[in-house]
């Protein structure tokens, strides 16, 4: 199984340079940078890039997590309690991205502080079903991450809107795409080379809630950054972008 993970987090104003990352940031960023291609290495990772924005720090990666099949659920009372835990929780921020720990603002979330806050996934063009099936064909030039910010009044409509293309499964895109959402926040990962696909693979047929997107005035949606020079998205620097391939 691979899932695909969306996280932010706020550094501290006493680690920032010029309203970017300083010295201490870039060295923490390149510590993670090495944690997370061992993992990579591993094969518990596929995909990892951290890039930021001012204060902002955003985080995408894959981790390839075993299914438990009939056979391990049968045994698993034999598993120790931790062992359990940490199978059930997956590859969290933390693991490898400890070296921020000091630096980062805490959020509320699930009842407790966390460092980095997980975004909700609401958007992409297809699916991962195997490591095989994910990596064919993949050989990207650039590993892209941007941001995008919604209007309050807009935000639930955008998120219907999206939410009901990939439901429907016919809009060709971007294979490795992805958007994610906390807040009024959008959060994209992209590569480069294209390399287009639908969720259905069916490329018969067109989608029909695209149409529907488009009646609603799409631009209308969006409160552009001004670096942005007019586009929805805007594309960030990155502290490191890594992959298998």
């Amino acid at each position: 199984m691979i899932i695909r993970n969306h996280y932010m987090a706020q550094v501290k104003s006493e680690y920032l340079r010029d309203g970017e990352g300083g010295g201490a940031v870039e060295a923490a960023a390149e510590e993670c940078r090495a944690c997370a291609e061992k993992l990579i290495a591993e094969g518990r990772l596929l995909t990892a890039a951290l890039y930021h924005y001012r204060n902002m720090l955003f985080l995408y990666y894959e981790e390839v997590r075993e299914e438990e099949d009939a056979k391990e659920r049968k045994s698993s009372m034999s598993k120790t309690q931790e062992h359990q835990d940490r199978k059930a929780a997956g590859l969290t921020p933390g693991v490898f991205m400890g070296a921020f720990e000091k630096m980062l603002e805490k959020w509320p979330q699930d009842g407790a502080l966390t460092s980095w806050v997980k975004m909700f996934h609401i958007y992409y063009h297809n699916e991962p079903k195997s490591v095989e099936q994910w990596q064919q064909g993949r050989h990207p030039e650039h590993r892209r991450g941007r941001i995008a910010k919604l209007r309050e009044d807009k935000l639930f409509e955008y998120v219907f809107h999206h939410v009901a293309i990939v439901n429907e499964g016919l809009l060709t895109g971007d294979k490795y795409q992805s958007i994610a959402l906390y807040g009024d926040m959008l959060f994209s990962y992209f590569e480069e080379p294209k390399k287009f696909v639908n969720i259905k693979e069916d490329y018969e047929h067109e989608s029909q809630t695209i149409n529907d997107w488009l009646a609603v005035d799409p631009e209308s949606h969006f409160i552009p950054f001004p670096e942005a020079n007019g586009s929805n998205f805007y594309i960030i620097p990155e502290y490191f972008a890594v992959g298998t391939v």
